[in-house]
């Protein structure tokens, strides 16, 4: 698999992150929805990458710069042709390293509190992230659970 970064200007990409967020608006009330909109992922202060399998868009995720050394993680998601597959894990390594390489020293995250997201909090707590309050403008909601880790 290759980890390459993504301008985001595919259809392939396009198409698959409108899936994502047409499914977090399916488990999430639109009020604690977070995920970011494609003009929003572009902006300058996000790093995005694409997983390909044999040129095949298999996942995604994003790092958004908060501050000098605190980004966010965001737009996680693997196909789901390929869930439970190894996508996420070899992702959030890489875009870990990444961030530790970009001279961050803290990688926080929001992600929802209910059961469908609790693949995605057991995979954060195996790859070191601790749960947090709310960070970064984010007030609390019970539907969102917020975690951190030092990088």
């Amino acid at each position: 698999m290759d980890i390459v970064v993504d301008d985001l200007s595919g259809p392939e990409i396009v198409a698959f992150l409108d899936e994502h967020v047409q499914q977090m608006r399916s488990v999430t009330p639109l009020e604690s929805k977070h995920a970011l909109d494609l003009g929003e992922l572009r902006k300058p202060e996000v790093t995005f990458w694409s997983v390909l399998d044999s040129g095949s868009l298999v996942g995604c995720g994003a790092i958004k710069r908060l501050d000098v050394g605190h980004a966010e993680l965001k737009s996680m998601r693997t196909a789901l042709r390929r869930a439970r597959s190894g996508v996420a894990s070899l992702l959030l390594e890489h875009i870990v390293g990444e961030a530790r390489r970009m001279g961050f020293v803290r990688l926080s995250l929001e992600t929802g509190s209910g059961a469908f997201f609790l693949p995605a909090r057991k995979l954060y707590e195996k790859f070191g992230f601790s749960y947090c309050g709310p960070f970064a403008g984010y007030g609390p909601d019970p539907t969102s659970a917020f975690m951190t880790k030092e990088v």
